[in-house]
């Protein structure tokens, strides 16, 4: 009976019971130890899909080689079109190209400017209002003015807003009814508005054009209209109106503008 028993027990030791067997209690079946390949939807496939949507790295590199080729192309081509005269570029000492001259000096397109103002050809004429109506406009009329007035030269101001003719003036001048202020005209022919001559300011050309013109005194002012340059009508007292003694009745005066003022004739002749 001890024989058996302790055969017993080394049957028992030797196989564990089912039990016992955690792989058993939780699957109810053995566990193959080497996993089956999956076999994934090809819907879900992340290589397909990336490979579908992107070209490999062979095919991409060889558009790129056929877009740089045809870019080649572009540039042989354009160099064998013969230059124009406005596209010719300025080659110094150094072998440096430039830019062309006419964006180098922007006056030098003044002489094929159609737009003149006749009788002005000795002089620079500023048309500007000093109304502050619109602030754009009259900052734009007032930095203009500014800059003129740093390099002391003389200056032929003129008012659109103190007197209608001068807007009737620009008006014939430039073609159109619609004008922007300020314009600018510069020994009788036009340069622009005020995004020119701040240009021409910035990159010290605007110095170079005033160089033909006197400079006038620091400080200067004139005496009789302290730059405003008018003054009041000495014929009608700027009432804008004589009275005719011949038709015993009132006149309209012929001196003066619709202010009753008149262009001085110390700064403004």
């Amino acid at each position: 009976m001890a024989g058996l028993e302790k055969n017993a027990g080394k049957t028992k030791s030797a196989t564990p019971s089912t039990f016992f067997n955690r792989s058993l209690t939780i699957h109810g079946r053995t566990v193959d130890s080497s996993p089956k390949p999956h076999s994934l939807n090809p819907s879900l496939n992340r290589t397909t899909s990336i490979t579908k949507f992107y070209n490999p790295v062979e095919t991409v590199g060889s558009s790129l080689k056929g877009k740089v080729k045809n870019l080649c192309r572009l540039f042989e081509g354009s160099k064998s079109v013969k230059p124009t005269s406005s596209d010719v570029t300025l080659k110094p000492k150094s072998g440096k190209s430039l830019l062309p001259e006419s964006r180098i000096s922007p006056f030098l397109s003044l002489n094929n400017s159609v737009i003149r103002l006749p009788g002005t050809e000795d002089r620079i004429v500023v048309y500007f209002t000093s109304l502050r109506g619109i602030r754009r406009t009259y900052e734009d009329c007032y930095a203009v003015r500014m800059i003129f007035r740093g390099f002391r030269v003389w200056i032929d101001e003129r008012d659109v807003s103190m007197d209608s003719a001068y807007r009737k003036e620009l008006q014939i001048a430039m073609g159109e009814k619609s004008v922007t202020l300020p314009q600018i005209f510069i020994m009788g022919k036009y340069v622009g508005g005020a995004d020119v001559i701040k240009s021409l300011f910035e990159i010290g050309e605007l110095a170079k054009i005033l160089k033909e013109f006197p400079v006038r005194e620091p400080g200067f002012v004139c005496h009789c209209c302290g730059d405003v340059r008018f003054i009041p009508c000495s014929n009608c007292s700027g009432s804008k109106k004589l009275f005719d003694e011949d038709e015993d009745r009132l006149k309209r005066c012929p001196d003066c503008n619709e202010n009753g003022l008149i262009r001085c004739p110390d700064c403004s002749s």
